[in-house]
């Protein structure tokens, strides 16, 4: 899955701009889109390289489905082009990273669009890259806050 995160902002937007989709893909590109929020939109470090990560099989979920939207866009009339050059570009990426054999432990699993995969929250105290990224955006929101209310704060009467 990690040859297919740089891809997933291609494969959404090819697939968001088919025409030719049925109930069945729409709900699996939308599973895509929906269940890459949920894994904070894959900006935790280690999320789909790492599978120590808490965000890792969350990532995986949303990764196979832009993968399987993609090879559903192979059997459209319209998309069959557009997705089939995009299905070789990463089919080359694999061969060259010898990658085609070598799966992720979330790999056999299934997945189904009515149940999102939510991230293992408490294993973030259990992961330092996470721990260190979530640490890092509290103190950065904190900061936020306090510089905001600095500016806010109003001068006392007579202070000049």
């Amino acid at each position: 899955m990690a040859v297919i995160a740089p891809y997933y902002g291609r494969i959404v937007a090819l697939a968001s701009s088919a025409s030719d989709t049925d109930e069945s893909f729409r709900r699996v590109l939308n599973f895509a889109q929906i269940q890459r929020a949920y894994c904070l939109w894959g900006i935790m470090p280690g999320s789909v390289g790492d599978e120590d990560s808490p965000f890792n099989e969350c990532s995986h979920a949303y990764l196979a489905a832009a993968k399987m939207a993609l090879l559903q866009m192979r059997t459209m009339k319209d998309e069959r082009a557009s997705a089939g050059d995009l299905v070789s570009e990463i089919d080359g990426v694999l061969v060259r990273n010898n990658l085609s054999l070598i799966l992720c432990r979330f790999s056999g699993e299934d997945f189904n669009t009515a149940d999102l995969i939510r991230p293992q929250l408490a294993g973030i105290f259990l992961h330092g890259k996470s721990l260190a990224a979530v640490m890092l955006a509290l103190l950065t929101a904190v900061a936020a806050l306090w510089c905001t209310a600095r500016l806010l704060r109003t001068k006392p009467a007579g202070a000049g």
